[in-house]
C-alpha cells in the first residue's frame, strides 16, 4: 500500500561530491545531508542563473567539468522507481562559473535586478512617457497587462511607491524617483483623511475609480479577515512609500503624515495600559479596539500590529531623521517581540497571535494554532538590524534561536526555497510539519529568508548563516525571476515551476506589488556589499532645499553595526562634495543649491583581501595577505605580484598569519601564477591557519605551493 510504484519529476538542491564521467553520473549531497546518485541523460541541458533581463547562458558544453565538488547546483529529473531508484537528470542550473561563485554575489547583481522591476511596473501601470496615477490598478496580469476592476488599494499603491523609491537610490534613475513623488502626492490627495481636531490622519482602504471618473472611497477594510474594521497592517503599509520617498527628498508634507498616523496609532491602537503592545483592528465609528463589532478580532494583538511597524516604516523614518522618538519606539516594539513571541516549549515557531492580555489566541480564523514561515523569518532580521541601533542580548539569542531551528521546521531541505503556512505542533508519529492549504513557495517568504540570512552573517560575522544566506538567494534567483516577461511569480511549486492559477499567476494583487521584490533587491545590495563581500555600493538622493533639519541628509543604507560602513566619496550635481561626516554617515548639504541630486559611494570599513608588498629581498618578495581570498579579489594580489616583479622578484613568499580563508580558485589562481612566471619560479605560504592549509592540502596543489 502507498508504494512509489509511478514515475514523477522533481527538483533536487545539493552539493556535488562526486562525479564520474565514465559511469555517466554524479553524487549530490543536500542541505541536510542526503545524497542522490543522479544520471545523467543524452538530453540534458545546462545553464548558468541569470537575472532579469538577461539571454539564457548555455553550459551544457561544460557541465560535466563544472561537476566539481562542493559546488551547490540545482537538478531537475525523472524518478524511476526501478529496483534501485534511478534520478535522470533533464536540466541543471548552475550558481557560477566556478565552485564558489554565486552570480547574485556580484556587486552590481541586484541593482540590476531592481531596475528591471521598476521598468516592468513602469511600463505595466503607465504606458508611455506619463506618470498618471489615475490610471493605477491594483490587478496586473502575468505579462503585465491591467485587470477590469477600477479599484485602487492604498496600501498597494503604497507598496509600489516604495519599490520606485528603492529603485531610485540604488540607480539614480529620475523616472523612479517621480513615480514615487506623484505616488506619494496621489495617496495623499486621495486616499487620506486628516483629523485636524485630533492631529491625526487616516488612511482610506481603497478608492473605486468609476467609468466616468469619479472616485468611490472605501474607508473600512472588505477583506474577509478585517472586514469593516480598520486594521492596523493598513494604516501601517500606507506609510511604506512615502517614508522611503521621505528618505530621498526630504519633503516636510511626508513626515508630517507620518507623525499624524504614529499618533493614530498612539492614541486608539497603542495598549496603554502595563501589557503594552497595539490592537490589531479598531471600530470604524469608535476607533475603539473593544467594540463588540470587531467580533473575532475584538481586543487581540498580532505580529502585524506589533512587528510591522519596523521593517514597513519605523526603521526608515528613523535612518532618515536619527529622531530618538523612533528609536525609542522601535525599542519598545522588539522588547515587546521578545517577551512574548517565543514559544519555543511548545513549538519551533513563534506565537503571532494573541489575546488581549498577550495569552495565545489559537482559535483565529484562518491562523488557529499555524505558523507563517516568513514572519519567523522576519523577526530575525528585524532583531538583528535593531541590535545595531540598540543592541541587547535577548534580540542577538532570540534571532540566533530562529535562525538555528527553522532551517528544518520551515525550508525545503530537497529541494531548497521556504515554504509558507504550516501547523506549529507535530501530531504523533509526524515527521514534517503539515502544510496548511499546499507546498508552494511564495516570493515574499523567500525574501525574509535571505534577508535575515544575510544580515546574520554579516552583523554576526558568523559563516554559518552565509551557507542558508546562499542557498535561500539562489533558490529565489533560479526559479522566481520570470526573464521572458519580466517581475517575478508570486508562487513557485515545491519543485520550483511557476504556479499560474487563480490570484497568485497575477504580478500586481492585494498581496502583490512593488514592495517585498524591491525591498529585497535594496537590502541585500546593502547587505552582501557592504557587510559580506565588501564591496562599495552607491546610493541616490535628491534633497528639497531646506528638507532636511539644518541641511544635513543621513545616508546610512540600513541599521547596520555601528563603524561597518564609511562615507567614501560624495558628488552633489555631478561635482565632487567633501563636507560630510565619513563616519556618521551624513552629508552637510549646501543651504544655497535650488535643486540637488546627490550621489554618495558608501564603502566598509574592512575590505575583504589586504595584499601588502612588504619588501623584494635577493629577489625574494614578500606579500602580507590579510581576509578572505576569493576569487573576485584575485586582482588586488595581482597587483602586489606585479609590483614585485618590476623589483626584479624570482620567488614569492606569501605571509598569511592574518589570512582567513583560500577559496578553490584562489589557490588554482596562485598555481596559474606560478606557471605564468615560469618553472624556476617559486612560491609558499608561510603562518597560515588550519582552514588554509586544509584547503591547499585538500586541492592537491601543495606539491606546487610549499607550505611553512
Amino acid at each position: 500500500m502507498n508504494e512509489l510504484n509511478f514515475t514523477f519529476s522533481d527538483l533536487v538542491a545539493g552539493y556535488v561530491v562526486s562525479a564520474d564521467r565514465d559511469q555517466n553520473q554524479f553524487v549530490l549531497k543536500t542541505s541536510d545531508d542526503r545524497e542522490f546518485r543522479v544520471r545523467m541523460t543524452p538530453t540534458v541541458f545546462a545553464e548558468l542563473v541569470r537575472n532579469l533581463n538577461e539571454a539564457y547562458q548555455d553550459a551544457t558544453g561544460q557541465a560535466w567539468d563544472m561537476l566539481v565538488p562542493g559546488r551547490y547546483l540545482y537538478v531537475y529529473g525523472v524518478f524511476y522507481p526501478e529496483q534501485q531508484t534511478t534520478f535522470e537528470a533533464k536540466h541543471i542550473v548552475f550558481l557560477g562559473r566556478t565552485e564558489n561563485e554565486y552570480r547574485f554575489e556580484s556587486q552590481d547583481w541586484w541593482v540590476k535586478q531592481i531596475k528591471q522591476l521598476a521598468d516592468f511596473y513602469l511600463d505595466a501601470e503607465f504606458p508611455g512617457d506619463e506618470v498618471d496615477y489615475r490610471n493605477y490598478r491594483t490587478n496586473l496580469s502575468s505579462t503585465g497587462d491591467k485587470q477590469k476592476s477600477g479599484r485602487q488599494e492604498t496600501d498597494t499603491i503604497s507598496r509600489l511607491v516604495y519599490g520606485f523609491a528603492s529603485a531610485y537610490m540604488l540607480t539614480g534613475d529620475d523616472r523612479y524617483l517621480e513615480a514615487a513623488e506623484k505616488g506619494t502626492e496621489y495617496l495623499r490627495e486621495h486616499m487620506r483623511f486628516s483629523d485636524k481636531s485630533e492631529g491625526t490622519c487616516y488612511w482610506y482602504h481603497a478608492i473605486d475609480v468609476k467609468a466616468d471618473g469619479t472616485e468611490q472611497k472605501v474607508f473600512a477594510s472588505e477583506f474577509g479577515d478585517d472586514y469593516q474594521a480598520i486594521p492596523c497592517y493598513e494604516q501601517i503599509y500606507a506609510l511604506a512609500g512615502p517614508t522611503q520617498t521621505y528618505r530621498i527628498t526630504g519633503d516636510n508634507a511626508i513626515l508630517e503624515d507620518a507623525k499624524a498616523t504614529i499618533r493614530l496609532f498612539n492614541r486608539h491602537f497603542k495598549d496603554a495600559s502595563p501589557k503594552g503592545g497595539y490592537y490589531s483592528h479598531i471600530d470604524p465609528i469608535t476607533l475603539s479596539p473593544h467594540a463588540e463589532s470587531l467580533g473575532k478580532n475584538r481586543s487581540k494583538k498580532n505580529w502585524n500590529s506589533v512587528g510591522d511597524h519596523a521593517p514597513a516604516y519605523l526603521i526608515n523614518l528613523f535612518l532618515a531623521t536619527g529622531n530618538p522618538e523612533y528609536a525609542d519606539f522601535l525599542e519598545t516594539t522588539f522588547d515587546t517581540i521578545s517577551a512574548h513571541f517565543p514559544d519555543y516549549q511548545a513549538s519551533p515557531f513563534v506565537q503571532e497571535r494573541f489575546f488581549d492580555d498577550w495569552s495565545k489566541d489559537q482559535s483565529w480564523g484562518w491562523q488557529q494554532n499555524r505558523a507563517v514561515v516568513g514572519h519567523n523569518l522576519k523577526i530575525a532580521w528585524n532583531l538583528t538590524r535593531m541590535n545595531s541601533l540598540r543592541g541587547k542580548d535577548e534580540y542577538v539569542n532570540l534571532a540566533k534561536q530562529i535562525a538555528e531551528v527553522m532551517p528544518a521546521a520551515g525550508s525545503d531541505r530537497q529541494r531548497g526555497g521556504w515554504y509558507d503556512v504550516v501547523e506549529r505542533v507535530l501530531e504523533p508519529g509526524q515527521n514534517f510539519h503539515r502544510f496548511v492549504w499546499h507546498d508552494r513557495k511564495a516570493w515574499w517568504q523567500q525574501e525574509q529568508a535571505i534577508l535575515a540570512y544575510l544580515i546574520l552573517t554579516g552583523a554576526l560575522k558568523d559563516e554559518k548563516y552565509r551557507k542558508h544566506a546562499r542557498e535561500a538567494a539562489s533558490f529565489y534567483n533560479a526559479w522566481f525571476l520570470d526573464t521572458e516577461c519580466g517581475g517575478v511569480y508570486f508562487n513557485v511549486l515545491a519543485n520550483g515551476q511557476p504556479y499560474a492559477l487563480g490570484t497568485e499567476r497575477g504580478k500586481g494583487s492585494h498581496s502583490m506589488a512593488g514592495y517585498h521584490s524591491f525591498e529585497l533587491c535594496y537590502l541585500a545590495a546593502a547587505y552582501t556589499n557592504l557587510l559580506i563581500t565588501k564591496e562599495p555600493l552607491e546610493l541616490y538622493f535628491k534633497p528639497k532645499q531646506g528638507g532636511f533639519p539644518d541641511n544635513v541628509l543621513r545616508v546610512a543604507p540600513d541599521l547596520l553595526p555601528a563603524g561597518s560602513v564609511r562615507i567614501g566619496s560624495v558628488w552633489i550635481n555631478g561635482q565632487e562634495h567633501r563636507d560630510f561626516d565619513a563616519e556618521a554617515l551624513t552629508v552637510k548639504l549646501p543651504a544655497d543649491a535650488a535643486e540637488m541630486k546627490v550621489r554618495v559611494r558608501l564603502e566598509p570599513a574592512e575590505v575583504a583581501l589586504d595584499a601588502d608588498l612588504l619588501e623584494v629581498d635577493g629577489g625574494v618578495a614578500k606579500i602580507a595577505l590579510a581576509g578572505e581570498f576569493e576569487p573576485r579579489v584575485t586582482r588586488i594580489v595581482e597587483e602586489q605580484v606585479d609590483a614585485a616583479l618590476a623589483q626584479h622578484a624570482t620567488s614569492f613568499v606569501f605571509v598569511a598569519n592574518d589570512l582567513k580563508t583560500i577559496s578553490s580558485e584562489a589557490i588554482r589562481y596562485l598555481v596559474f601564477t606560478k606557471q605564468r612566471l615560469g618553472s624556476d619560479v617559486q612560491m609558499s605560504l608561510v603562518g597560515t591557519n588550519d582552514a588554509v592549509r586544509q584547503a591547499i592540502e585538500a586541492s592537491e596543489f601543495n606539491e606546487e605551493i610549499a607550505l611553512a
